[in-house]
């Protein structure tokens, strides 16, 4: 897992031509703003989560983000021990994100 600052991530997310964002918040925190073109997987929703994830492409890039960082980095680490390679976490999650944001 590699832990992203906020300007890294947003840098690094533009140049990857392989990148997948991750949204692993609730539904109830996804209603009230997300980053565009996020998928969402509910990390507290335990092996419903384990499953969504394994069905992913593990040659791909996932830029991971939650709250506030604390579970998108558990998903990232279980991302690793999955055997993905390039999952990065977002340092301070969606609260302190300064960019774009979509809403249902």
């Amino acid at each position: 897992m590699v832990d992203l600052t906020q300007t890294e991530w947003q840098e690094q997310l533009q140049n990857d031509t392989d990148a997948v964002i991750i949204d692993v918040r609730t539904f109830a925190e996804v209603q009230q703003g997300y980053i565009p073109n996020s998928i969402h997987i509910d990390i507290y929703n335990g092996q419903a989560f384990i499953d969504e994830v394994m069905k992913l492409d593990k040659t791909k890039s996932y830029y991971v983000y939650c709250r506030s960082g604390g579970r998108s980095g558990q998903a990232c680490s279980f991302m690793n021990q999955a055997g993905f390679e390039k999952a990065y976490n977002l340092v301070g999650g969606i609260m302190q994100w300064q960019g774009e944001i979509s809403f249902n």
